[in-house]
Protein backbone atom coordinates (compact mmCIF):
# COMPACT_ATOMS: atom_id res chain seq x y z
CA UNK A 1 0.00 0.00 0.00
CA UNK A 2 1.04 3.12 -1.02
CA UNK A 3 1.71 6.75 1.76
CA UNK A 4 3.10 9.91 1.09
CA UNK A 5 4.81 11.70 3.25
CA UNK A 6 5.60 16.15 3.08
CA UNK A 7 9.13 16.38 3.76
CA UNK A 8 11.86 18.88 4.08
CA UNK A 9 15.58 18.57 3.56
CA UNK A 10 17.66 19.89 6.91
CA UNK A 11 20.51 20.65 5.38
CA UNK A 12 20.44 24.07 5.45
CA UNK A 13 19.59 23.82 9.09
CA UNK A 14 22.94 22.63 10.58
CA UNK A 15 24.43 25.09 12.74
CA UNK A 16 21.65 27.40 12.63
CA UNK A 17 21.87 29.08 16.50
CA UNK A 18 18.90 32.24 16.27
CA UNK A 19 16.22 30.01 17.57
CA UNK A 20 15.49 26.42 19.06
CA UNK A 21 15.46 23.62 16.39
CA UNK A 22 15.41 19.62 16.41
CA UNK A 23 18.30 17.32 16.39
CA UNK A 24 19.47 16.26 12.65
CA UNK A 25 17.03 13.73 11.82
CA UNK A 26 17.33 10.54 9.91
CA UNK A 27 18.36 10.88 6.08
CA UNK A 28 18.02 14.25 6.30
CA UNK A 29 14.73 14.74 5.89
CA UNK A 30 12.38 16.27 7.85
CA UNK A 31 8.64 14.83 7.61
CA UNK A 32 6.22 18.19 7.92
CA UNK A 33 2.78 17.69 9.57
CA UNK A 34 0.81 18.68 12.48
CA UNK A 35 2.44 16.18 14.79
CA UNK A 36 5.90 17.90 14.92
CA UNK A 37 7.36 19.75 17.68
CA UNK A 38 7.95 23.23 18.74
CA UNK A 39 12.03 22.43 18.08
CA UNK A 40 11.28 20.37 14.58
CA UNK A 41 8.68 23.64 13.67
CA UNK A 42 11.99 25.54 13.84
CA UNK A 43 14.29 23.47 12.07
CA UNK A 44 11.57 24.01 9.22
CA UNK A 45 11.26 27.70 9.75
CA UNK A 46 15.28 27.49 9.64
CA UNK A 47 15.77 25.36 6.48
CA UNK A 48 13.33 28.34 4.96
CA UNK A 49 15.12 31.27 6.24
CA UNK A 50 18.59 30.12 5.72
CA UNK A 51 17.69 28.50 1.86
CA UNK A 52 15.73 31.74 0.97
CA UNK A 53 18.65 33.80 2.47
CA UNK A 54 15.70 35.73 4.37
CA UNK A 55 18.25 38.25 6.94
CA UNK A 56 17.74 38.11 10.47
CA UNK A 57 17.81 41.15 12.55
CA UNK A 58 20.88 41.91 14.42
CA UNK A 59 20.32 39.57 17.42
CA UNK A 60 19.08 37.27 15.05
CA UNK A 61 15.14 37.83 15.71
CA UNK A 62 12.58 37.54 13.07
CA UNK A 63 11.52 40.71 11.94
CA UNK A 64 8.42 41.19 9.12
CA UNK A 65 9.92 44.11 7.52
CA UNK A 66 13.33 41.95 6.53
CA UNK A 67 10.72 39.16 5.24
CA UNK A 68 8.81 41.50 3.32
CA UNK A 69 11.93 43.06 1.25
CA UNK A 70 13.31 39.50 0.63
CA UNK A 71 9.53 38.58 -0.92
CA UNK A 72 9.48 41.80 -2.62
CA UNK A 73 13.01 41.19 -3.96
CA UNK A 74 12.61 37.49 -5.05
CA UNK A 75 8.91 36.81 -5.60
CA UNK A 76 9.29 33.54 -4.46
CA UNK A 77 9.85 31.19 -1.70
CA UNK A 78 11.15 27.99 -2.23
CA UNK A 79 11.83 25.11 -0.29
CA UNK A 80 14.61 22.12 -0.63
CA UNK A 81 11.94 18.99 -0.27
CA UNK A 82 8.84 17.82 -1.77
CA UNK A 83 6.53 14.69 -1.12
CA UNK A 84 8.04 10.90 -0.45
CA UNK A 85 6.17 7.98 -1.46
CA UNK A 86 6.03 5.46 0.39
CA UNK A 87 5.49 1.12 0.19
CA UNK A 88 4.11 0.44 3.18
CA UNK A 89 4.41 -3.50 2.42
CA UNK A 90 7.97 -3.64 1.40
CA UNK A 91 9.23 -0.67 2.96
CA UNK A 92 10.65 1.06 -0.74
CA UNK A 93 10.70 4.29 -0.09
CA UNK A 94 11.26 7.25 -3.34
CA UNK A 95 12.38 11.01 -1.65
CA UNK A 96 12.39 13.48 -3.92
CA UNK A 97 15.28 15.02 -5.89
CA UNK A 98 17.09 18.08 -5.67
CA UNK A 99 16.01 20.98 -7.35
CA UNK A 100 12.31 20.06 -7.12
CA UNK A 101 11.25 21.65 -4.37
CA UNK A 102 8.12 21.66 -2.09
CA UNK A 103 6.74 24.51 -3.95
CA UNK A 104 6.37 22.25 -6.75
CA UNK A 105 4.39 19.52 -4.94
CA UNK A 106 1.14 20.67 -6.82
CA UNK A 107 2.69 19.41 -9.93
CA UNK A 108 2.15 15.74 -8.97
CA UNK A 109 -1.29 16.95 -10.43
CA UNK A 110 -0.11 16.89 -14.07
CA UNK A 111 0.68 12.74 -13.19
CA UNK A 112 -2.96 11.93 -12.28
CA UNK A 113 -3.69 13.52 -15.72
CA UNK A 114 -1.46 11.01 -17.05
CA UNK A 115 1.45 13.24 -17.63
CA UNK A 116 5.19 13.12 -17.24
CA UNK A 117 6.89 14.58 -14.64
CA UNK A 118 10.53 15.80 -14.13
CA UNK A 119 11.26 14.59 -10.60
CA UNK A 120 15.00 16.45 -9.78
CA UNK A 121 18.34 14.86 -9.71
CA UNK A 122 20.89 13.31 -7.08
CA UNK A 123 19.33 10.87 -6.73
CA UNK A 124 17.40 11.03 -10.01
CA UNK A 125 13.65 9.59 -9.01
CA UNK A 126 12.38 7.99 -11.81
CA UNK A 127 8.53 8.31 -12.74
CA UNK A 128 6.78 5.56 -15.71
CA UNK A 129 3.20 5.67 -16.88
CA UNK A 130 1.67 1.78 -16.90
CA UNK A 131 -1.66 0.71 -17.32
CA UNK A 132 -3.78 2.34 -14.83
CA UNK A 133 -0.65 2.14 -12.65
CA UNK A 134 2.60 4.75 -11.76
CA UNK A 135 6.20 3.22 -10.81
CA UNK A 136 8.72 5.20 -9.23
CA UNK A 137 12.13 4.51 -8.73
CA UNK A 138 14.68 6.53 -6.61
CA UNK A 139 17.04 6.07 -9.51
CA UNK A 140 17.74 5.44 -12.82
CA UNK A 141 20.53 2.46 -11.79
CA UNK A 142 19.62 -1.24 -12.83
CA UNK A 143 17.91 -2.87 -9.59
CA UNK A 144 16.45 -0.17 -8.34
CA UNK A 145 13.25 -1.17 -6.51
CA UNK A 146 10.17 0.14 -7.52
CA UNK A 147 6.97 1.47 -6.09
CA UNK A 148 3.47 1.29 -8.01
CA UNK A 149 0.59 3.07 -7.42
CA UNK A 150 -2.98 2.81 -9.06
CA UNK A 151 -3.40 6.04 -10.79
CA UNK A 152 -7.12 5.94 -8.95
CA UNK A 153 -5.06 6.13 -5.57
CA UNK A 154 -2.81 9.12 -6.50
CA UNK A 155 -5.81 11.88 -6.08
CA UNK A 156 -6.15 10.52 -2.06
CA UNK A 157 -2.43 10.84 -1.57
CA UNK A 158 -1.96 14.05 -2.94
CA UNK A 159 -5.41 15.23 -0.72
CA UNK A 160 -3.79 13.62 2.01
CA UNK A 161 0.14 15.50 1.20
CA UNK A 162 -1.87 19.39 1.34
CA UNK A 163 -3.94 18.10 4.56
CA UNK A 164 -0.52 17.67 6.11
CA UNK A 165 0.91 20.67 4.77
CA UNK A 166 -1.99 22.51 5.84
CA UNK A 167 -1.36 20.97 9.65
CA UNK A 168 2.05 21.98 9.46
CA UNK A 169 1.03 25.89 8.58
CA UNK A 170 -1.45 25.82 11.39
CA UNK A 171 2.33 24.76 13.39
CA UNK A 172 3.94 27.61 12.34
CA UNK A 173 1.35 30.04 13.16
CA UNK A 174 1.50 28.65 16.61
CA UNK A 175 5.54 29.07 17.01
CA UNK A 176 5.59 32.59 15.15
CA UNK A 177 2.90 33.53 18.18
CA UNK A 178 5.67 32.28 20.37
CA UNK A 179 9.00 32.92 19.16
CA UNK A 180 8.26 35.64 16.70
CA UNK A 181 5.18 37.85 17.28
CA UNK A 182 6.12 40.82 15.26
CA UNK A 183 5.58 38.49 12.23
CA UNK A 184 2.17 37.87 13.33
CA UNK A 185 0.36 35.81 10.30
CA UNK A 186 2.69 37.38 7.12
CA UNK A 187 5.60 34.01 7.58
CA UNK A 188 2.25 31.52 7.48
CA UNK A 189 0.42 33.61 4.60
CA UNK A 190 3.66 33.97 2.55
CA UNK A 191 4.08 30.10 3.18
CA UNK A 192 1.00 29.60 2.12
CA UNK A 193 1.18 31.37 -1.03
CA UNK A 194 4.23 30.09 -2.24
CA UNK A 195 4.25 26.83 -1.33
CA UNK A 196 0.50 26.73 -2.85
CA UNK A 197 -0.60 25.14 -0.13
CA UNK A 198 -4.63 26.03 -0.12
CA UNK A 199 -4.83 27.53 -3.38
Amino acid sequence: MAAVDVVLETYDAMDFTAWPIAGSTGGGLLVLSGQMSAAEVGTAMAVIFSYNEIPLGPTGELRADLLEERLAETGALIAPGGLRFRDTSTDVQVAPGCCFGLENWREWWDVVRGEDLWLGHDPTPQLEHGDQVIRLRQSDQAGSQSIEIPVNELPGLLITAQQQLSDFLGLVRQWTFNTAPELDDKLAAALDEYLRIHQ
